[in-house]
């Protein structure tokens, strides 16, 4: 399909959703049995994954590759968790489901009034001006990978040990994809080859491909290693192009310039160009124009899954209640508030009329909420591992702390059990801490605790975030004047590195594991020893780090002018030393102050022969008979009614 093809045929779902389990995860009333088997159906969906949607697997018969995934890990711990929350949705979704009977019998009048009025005012704030682009790296750790080996080019292979980070084109058509088991992916394609994990290669190659965006927007907006929003609609006014030529022409330079392949969505808002980067997977592009009757009838097929930010969980839930589809929710629309809550209904609303945001910066601009770091590793139990693993958390957190520039005022640990089972503890130190030592000291007493309410602890994961941050930075001189800021990285450092998502708010749950969606759950070899940088490097964890966009190199001219430092008094350029600065800053403020004091006293000195206001005063009080001197405070005032 082609960016010029109508909106209509883009809503041909690409990816596979409920497919063959639509019908039997719908909760009969019925039989016993028959729960029995949505429970089952609805159990095996959830274990096919968070990346079920993730293109390349529109011919796969997902049904099998649930039926492998399934006999496979049956009696597993992993499977006996996933079981346990399956079985805790199906209650969540009946409770759902009789509330909704109740309301049903409810006049709704009021909430329907109240759900127009507010998709009118959500409506007027659409806006139709601006070319956003997302841009997403095809396959991007394998396609890295098959640089090196392009023999592999048309065999199935998979990047990752024990559980996959990706896999190319050819062991998708397998059912093989991200977030998956590795053993499970051998059973589904037995010939898959796999390949260890390098996040040097990884970060250099995507430092290539951020160049080249960063030539059409320099403001770009990194999401993860391989996916970034541009604004182009002002490089599209300098050079007189249309948004489909220019993204098109950044492909291809992507594409000779790094020898690998980007897709694109082109569209009024970050949130419908997302969806459309994964129309024309691999190597595409799709542009979805700027009006309004195409957008509403865009949204009104899409399925629920295939936008970002409903997952597996709500997926069943809105499906339960009708709502299979983004056009599905004006029909419900009534409900969803009651059922869902405040949040949920605006998100959905949003999401019916296809709007989302427009504004897009770099990641490095956005506020911190929290700077965290985690572990995964075989089954441990023994007290003095734990401990040693959570002295070596602390120090890679502290580290990240420095990169980041603040420490927080809040400390929380987390730790995953052996039955996967999450348990987050927080506390609030008597001062903010980012050192090692101060970290280690204030975590150590939470673990001891869970160690004492979990009997025979094991751990699968532990983790160590601060939130509630306080910045550390270096006050900038010219900052403070309100100018502009000198330039320079990190005081610390020189660098700007986190391995945290800015926009993420502190709190917001106990999953707080770095990889995006639900796969985070199930990663267990994205670690330190999956890359051949070394324990020192910043790179070993996930791919969602944030970094700064790349500077462009300036003309000798532009270089000399940054040099000098204005002064914010005087005006003039100095010597970009920040002594001389300071000294320079203290002259002119003491002039001013002398100068200020010399015209106050001037203009409070009477002219000659005339007295001053105060003698003035004196002498007509006096005349009066009024006493110059205070009252006596320990007089009372009478006073007579």
């Amino acid at each position: 399909m082609t960016s010029g093809e109508s909106a209509q045929q883009a809503n041909e779902p690409r990816s596979p959703e409920l497919g063959p389990f639509k019908d039997q995860i719908a909760r009969p009333q019925d039989p016993d049995s028959e729960n029995t088997n949505a429970d089952l159906a609805s159990l095996k969906y959830s274990l096919l994954g968070p990346s079920l949607t993730k293109a390349g697997q529109d011919k796969v018969d997902q049904s099998k590759v649930a039926e492998v995934i399934y006999n496979s890990s049956k009696g597993s711990k992993f499977f006996n968790r996933e079981e346990e929350r399956d079985k805790a949705l199906t209650v969540k979704i009946d409770q759902i489901l009789a509330k909704k009977r109740q309301l049903e019998k409810l006049d709704l009048s009021r909430e329907l009034r109240a759900a127009d009025t507010l998709l009118a005012q959500l409506e007027a704030s659409r806006d139709l001006t601006q070319h956003i682009v997302h841009i997403d790296c095809d396959a991007f750790y394998a396609a890295v990978e098959q640089l090196d080996r392009p023999e592999l080019a048309d065999l199935p292979f998979a990047v990752g040990g024990g559980v996959l980070t990706t896999c190319n084109y050819v062991a998708r058509r397998f059912g093989c994809r991200s977030g998956m088991a590795g053993f499970v992916a051998k059973k589904l394609c037995p010939q898959l080859i796999l390949l260890p994990l390098n996040f040097d290669k990884y970060n250099a190659k995507a430092a290539e491909v951020r160049e080249i965006l960063a030539d059409y927007d320099p403001r770009f907006e990194s999401a993860s290693i391989d996916e970034a929003y541009l604004n182009i609609t002002q490089y599209c006014f300098d050079h007189g192009m249309e948004a489909v030529d220019v993204v098109s022409q950044m492909r291809r330079e992507i594409h000779e310039k790094t020898h690998i392949t980007v897709s694109a969505g082109i569209a009024a808002n970050a949130c419908l160009a997302k969806i459309c980067s994964n129309m024309n997977k691999p190597n595409g592009q799709y542009l979805l124009p700027r009006d309004r009757v195409v957008i509403m009838e865009f949204m009104r097929d899409l399925s629920c899954r295939q936008v970002n930010g409903i997952g597996r969980v709500l997926e069943r839930e809105l499906g339960a209640v009708g709502i299979s589809t983004c056009g599905d929710v004006y029909t419900e629309r009534q409900f969803i508030e009651k059922l869902f809550g405040e949040k949920t209904y605006n998100f959905l609303l949003r999401c019916y009329l296809g709007l989302g945001r427009t504004s897009i910066q770099p990641a490095e601009e956005y506020e911190r909420k929290s700077v965290g770091t985690e572990r995964t590793f075989r089954d441990m139990d023994n007290p003095t591992q734990l401990r040693e693993q959570l002295r070596r958390i602390a120090e890679e957190l502290e580290k990240d702390m420095r990169r980041a520039e603040c420490k927080g005022r809040t400390l929380c640990i987390k730790v995953k059990l052996h039955t996967y089972e999450v348990l987050t503890r927080q506390i609030a130190p008597p001062k903010a801490v980012y050192l090692a030592d101060d970290l280690y000291d204030y975590a150590l007493p939470m673990l001891v605790k869970l160690e004492q309410e979990v009997s025979n602890m094991k751990l699968r994961l532990l983790g160590l975030r601060c939130t509630h941050l306080l910045s550390t930075k270096k006050p900038d001189t010219m900052a403070f004047f309100g100018f502009r800021p000198r330039r320079g990285g990190s005081v610390e450092t020189g660098e700007s590195i986190s391995r945290i998502n800015p926009k993420k708010a502190a709190g917001t749950g106990e999953e707080w594991e770095e990889w995006p969606s639900e796969a985070r759950n199930d990663v267990l070899l994205v670690e330190r020893a999956g890359s051949s940088s070394g324990t020192d490097s910043p790179f070993w964890r996930h791919g969602k780090e944030v970094l700064p966009n790349p500077k462009k190199e300036k003309q000798p001219a532009e270089v000399m002018q940054e040099e000098l430092w204005d002064c914010p008094i005087c005006n003039r350029p100095q010597t970009p030393d920040e002594r001389q600065f300071n000294e320079h800053i203290d002259l002119c403020l003491s002039r001013q102050t002398i100068r200020d004091a010399i015209q106050q006293v001037a203009a409070s000195t009477p002219p000659p022969g005339k007295p001053s206001i105060p003698e003035a005063k004196k002498s007509k009080d006096k005349k009066r008979g009024r006493q110059s001197t205070a009252a006596d405070p320990r007089q009372k005032k009478l006073r007579f009614t």
